[in-house]
């Protein structure tokens, strides 16, 4: 029997036709429209699902409101103090290091190049060191101060309160009626002094913070990555919050603060994570007030790293919860304006949304299939407004903030949406973890982000560095979670239920992103230290 012959071209455009005619049937079939009733067990599994969607968009939402704050104050912001000190105060420059032996040289060279009188500023290394960069950094202030450089070297020999502690130890001998703080990542700018300490002629201004920038911003996928993320907080947030009046805090470095506003305020406290946050709390409660300066710009390192920017990002978020539970009671009973409690509780509770992001993992499965019989129509009135509030809210957030950094090439930043969602979907599991230990009251210690000098595109072996954190079970959760997406993926392909597959992939591909990265630098340097041990022996055994 013959066959018909039928053009390549032709059979192609047919099978597209038929699949885009199934697709099409698929999303607005109604078979089941007036057949299929909701039963009560569908209820408990709906209700509670679209109860954390719905919270989940208000904190949307509140992204929408950062952009319009954006747009209406970007144009107030200060760059120049209003007013000048007839005669310049005494500066205090502190500098917290914690085993940082990759850095603290680059750091106290730059710091060395500060423009400010010497006879006006002391520079103060609060070292906690427990290796060898404790005598190695001890000799550098050392030929420092015979080089005629007002520095002095403060080494504490345990960690008590952690960063919180050793500032509060160091202002036991701090001259300066000004302290400046830079973290041992960052490098501030010849003229940060100078462009700063002028706005503490306004005896009210306790606070003046700069913005961040990076040195390794286009190293890889994730420093591209993290500093997006960043620039929402520096770009969007602080500009509408200072601009509006809002509380705003202080980002812990790259910051000027007043002595006394500190001593005023209970000074560095260390029973949360975020002793920056907490102390900026407090004070603007006794009417101080900051000030942001984003013309300033102060470069620092990204962690380069998986679990590196994991454990970064999860000491924050435990840090701001624990600031919540510490301070939003005296807030929101304060006479303080409803805006400015609003605007607080928004900015110290977004971090819930992680645990929250779970359940919605854990309702996924169970939701498709009770909506398997559900219209198109209804899908579309309920979730497409929850759509836009809660996940088209982040790609606008990060995108104004890429433009208002680079308007020249801002479009760039729509190639890096993808990943950042991935990376937001990377930190769920361990920043859960670290909301549910903030909302319990476990204590944990103060985990420190390795640095290692890395600035540009120029790529750094990490496989023999120090400093690099074993992950745990974590990544193996993750690959878990993310083959259990990837199973709901199937499902919904089955199901044509295929509004969902994107989203569901950026689950599968987030997960997997963060478990098989984490494992594959750890196998790297467990591969490295094998080769170290192997090269040791055998040089012992050529010298026996």
């Amino acid at each position: 029997m013959l066959i018909p012959w039928s053009p390549p071209g032709f059979l192609l455009a047919n099978n597209l036709f038929s699949t885009a005619n199934r697709f099409v049937g698929a999303l607005f079939d109604d078979t089941f429209a007036d057949i299929y009733r909701l039963q009560p067990f569908d209820y408990a599994i709906l209700v509670p699902y679209f109860a954390v969607l719905i919270v989940l968009s208000f904190y949307g939402i509140h992204r929408y409101h950062m952009i319009r704050g954006y747009w209406k104050y970007r144009n107030q912001m200060p760059t120049v103090a209003p007013r000048k000190f007839t005669q310049m105060p005494r500066v205090t420059v502190q500098l917290p290091i914690y085993n940082e032996q990759y850095v603290v040289e680059r750091l106290i060279e730059e710091t060395s190049k500060l423009d400010y009188p010497r006879e006006l500023l002391q520079i103060q290394i609060l070292d906690d060191s427990t290796d060898e960069t404790h005598p190695f950094t001890q000799q550098l202030v050392a030929d420092h101060q015979a080089a005629g450089l007002p520095i002095e070297y403060i080494h504490r020999t345990n960690r008590n309160g952690y960063k919180a502690g050793a500032l509060q130890n160091g202002l036991k001998t701090a001259t300066g009626e000004i302290v400046a703080i830079f973290d041992a990542d960052f490098l501030p700018p010849v003229d940060f002094l100078r462009r700063t300490v002028d706005f503490f002629a306004d005896p009210k201004v306790g606070v003046v913070q700069t913005r961040w920038g990076y040195l390794n911003r286009h190293y890889n996928v994730l420093t591209e990555v993290q500093a997006m993320l960043l620039d929402g907080h520096f770009v969007l947030e602080h500009v509408a919050r200072s601009g509006g009046g809002r509380f705003f805090n202080f980002n812990g470095t790259a910051g000027i603060l007043r002595k006394s506003m500190i001593e005023d305020a209970g000074g560095w406290q260390h029973d949360t994570l975020t002793e920056d946050s907490d102390l900026s709390y407090r004070a603007q409660l006794k009417g101080w007030q900051f000030v942001y300066v984003p013309s300033i710009e102060c470069l620092s390192e990204l962690p380069v790293e998986t679990y590196g920017f994991q454990v970064q990002q999860s000491r924050w978020a435990k840090g701001l919860t624990q600031v919540a539970m510490k301070l939003l009671p005296t807030i929101l009973k304060s006479d303080l304006p409803f805006k400015v409690k609003a605007e607080a509780f928004f900015h110290l509770t977004p971090n819930i949304s992680y645990p929250l992001m779970i359940v919605v993992s854990a309702l996924m499965l169970p939701v498709m299939v009770v909506r398997f019989y559900m219209g198109w129509f209804q899908m579309l009135t309920i979730d497409l407004p929850l759509i836009i509030a809660s996940f088209w809210s982040i790609s606008a957030f990060y995108v104004v903030a890429h433009r208002a950094l680079f308007p020249e090439n801002w479009k760039r930043a729509f190639l890096f949406l993808p990943a950042l969602m991935a990376a937001g979907v990377a930190l769920t599991i361990i920043n859960s973890r670290a909301v549910i230990e903030a909302l319990v009251g476990h204590q944990t210690s103060f985990a420190r982000t390795p640095k290692y000098a890395i600035g540009g595109t120029r790529k750094v072996k990490l496989e023999n560095i120090q400093y690099r954190r074993r992950s745990g079970w974590l990544p193996y959760a993750e690959l878990g979670v993310g083959s259990f997406f990837l199973g709901m993926t199937a499902f919904a392909l089955e199901s044509y239920n295929y509004l969902a597959v994107p989203f569901l992939l950026l689950f599968v591909c987030g997960y997997y992103w963060a478990g098989s990265t984490t494992l594959w630098e750890e196998y790297q340097g467990k591969m490295a230290w094998q080769r170290q041990q192997a090269l040791a022996a055998a040089t012992q055994a050529k010298a026996a």
